[in-house]
């Protein structure tokens, strides 16, 4: 799977409007589940939490890309959140974070290929500055799109 084919407009909000990590991974754990990737929401959030109590997911320059494996989840899939304030959350820098990679992730083996598969491509992305520096100031899923072509 392509990162490129992951971005999906339905799962994308790049107007978040949360002020902590809970109302953050809820807001983008219904946006799957409307749009079909995720059956039950609580479980998903359960098995992201439980993921979460494993290690630090904030990465550090405003990023943190939470994920779990949950049998809930029907597709992979990545809901994506900008927010314009940073909130709290757990980071290698110590910052808080204002743009969110949720890695909606099956038990399945073969979702699970394609999940590392797309965490590393986005960590590609996230390894460069500039790209980063983009990705804070986007404004449409279009540019959003550029952003990963290049």
């Amino acid at each position: 799977m392509n990162l490129l084919d992951a971005i999906d407009e339905r799962i994308i909000d790049l107007k978040l409007t949360v002020t902590s990590k809970e109302e953050a991974i809820r807001a983008l754990s219904v946006k799957l589940n409307e749009a079909g990737y995720v059956e039950d929401i609580e479980e998903f959030i359960k098995d992201i939490y439980l993921r979460e109590s494993e290690g630090v997911t904030g990465i550090g320059n405003y990023i943190a890309i939470p994920h779990g494996k949950s049998d809930s989840v029907t597709q992979v899939g990545i809901a994506i959140g900008r927010l314009e304030d940073e909130i709290e959350w757990e980071t290698l820098d110590g910052n808080g974070v204002k743009l969110i990679f949720l890695f909606a992730v099956s038990n399945d083996h073969d979702y699970a290929i394609n999940h590392m598969r797309l965490l590393a491509q986005i960590a590609g992305k996230l390894g460069n500055d500039e790209i980063v520096e983009a990705l804070l100031q986007v404004n449409t899923v279009e540019q959003l799109k550029e952003i990963f072509k290049g």
